[in-house]
Formats: C-alpha cells, sequence, structure tokens
C-alpha cells in the first residue's frame, strides 16, 4: 500500500513537473522579487523627500504650492499598499503608477526651485541629497525593467500550452504590468542637474 502511494505521488510529481508547474512557481517568485526591489527603491526614494523638502524650505520658504504638492504626493504614495496578490490586477497596478508619476512631477518641480537660488545649490546637504535622489531615480529605472521582464516572461509562460491549462487549474493569472503612457512618464527622473549657472537675479 505504501508503495502504491509512493507510485502514485510520482507520477503526480511527474505530471505536474511536465505541465510546467515547477517553473510557473519559479517564473511567479521571480515576478514577487521584482517586485519587492521595485517597492524597495520606491520606498528609499519616498524616504529622501522630508530632508529634501526641508533642506529647501531653509532658503525658499515662500514656495509653499510646490512643498504642499510634494508632501501630498507623497502621502499619497505612502497610503497604495501593492501586495504581489494584487499584481495580477491592471487597476491596482495603474493606481499605483499614477501616484509615483505624481511625485516624480512633484519632485521635479522641487529641483526647479533650486534653479533660482545659487546659496542652496550650493550646500553642502542639498547636494548630498541632490546625488542620493538621483541614484534612486537610477535604481528605481533598472528595479522597473527587471520587473518589466519578469512579467513578461512569465506572463508569456502561463500563456503557453500546456503550462495555460495548469495555470488555469491552480489559479495563476497574468500579471498586470506597466503601461506604455505611464512608462514613459515615470521614465522621466526628476530634474537633477545643477551644472547650469543660476538665472540672473535669482
Amino acid at each position: 500500500m505504501r508503495r502504491f502511494r509512493l507510485v502514485l505521488i510520482g507520477l503526480a510529481a511527474m505530471l505536474l513537473s511536465g505541465c510546467g508547474y515547477n517553473a510557473i512557481q519559479q517564473k511567479d517568485e521571480a515576478v514577487t522579487a521584482a517586485w519587492s526591489e521595485v517597492l524597495n527603491q520606491y520606498q528609499r526614494r519616498a524616504d529622501l523627500v522630508p530632508n529634501l523638502v526641508n533642506t529647501v524650505k531653509g532658503y525658499a520658504s515662500h514656495e509653499e504650492s510646490v512643498f504642499t504638492r510634494v508632501t501630498e504626493a507623497r502621502a499619497q504614495v505612502g497610503t497604495l499598499k501593492i501586495t504581489p496578490e494584487m499584481l495580477s490586477d491592471p487597476a491596482a497596478i495603474a493606481k499605483f503608477q499614477s501616484a509615483q508619476g505624481e511625485l516624480s512631477s512633484a519632485l521635479t518641480r522641487l529641483m526647479a526651485v533650486s534653479e533660482n537660488y545659487p546659496d542652496l545649490k550650493a550646500d553642502g546637504l542639498f547636494q548630498n541629497l541632490q546625488a542620493q535622489l538621483e541614484g534612486t531615480e537610477n535604481r528605481i529605472a533598472v528595479a522597473r525593467n527587471r520587473y518589466v521582464a519578469a512579467v513578461q516572461d512569465y506572463n508569456t509562460y502561463v500563456r503557453s500550452f500546456p503550462q495555460n491549462l495548469t495555470a488555469k487549474l491552480f489559479g495563476y493569472p497574468t500579471k498586470a504590468n506597466f503601461s506604455v503612457e505611464n512608462e514613459k512618464a515615470i521614465s522621466t527622473a526628476p530634474a537633477v542637474d545643477f551644472s547650469k549657472p543660476a538665472p540672473a537675479g535669482g
């Protein structure tokens, strides 16, 4: 009886492997890991915002609307929690992208403000924060591209026969990916190049 049970288990394992079950697990984990890195890098950027805002505010306290927009955009980003289980929901991903795009836009405006304040641009703390932001934007781009590739690999696999049957049987739907329009928007990092001279009279 025990031998018969072991044979059945062995046959089941072979069938599942042949239908792509194990590969689906691996690819699903790869997507989850890639998404975790995307979140990690976006969180890294969000963590920079308070210090960046406070530093700029020290030199340009009257730019209140800019500070408000950045703070509100950061708060909105903080309320969105996209778990791995939600990665198959295009609406959830689109909402996440939109919020991150708003923060990118607000940071771009914050950086533009600094052009009018030479003392701010020369501030050591600001220069350090600027370098950190620039590095983080690059890391975000790399993490996002890896996620896009992982999702493409996973989706292609679970849509192919006979893996598509296994995916449906065990509840592995396709994953949502960054949309083309939003990908273009969030691929534009905030302007952090301070090599240009400050405007006259700034």
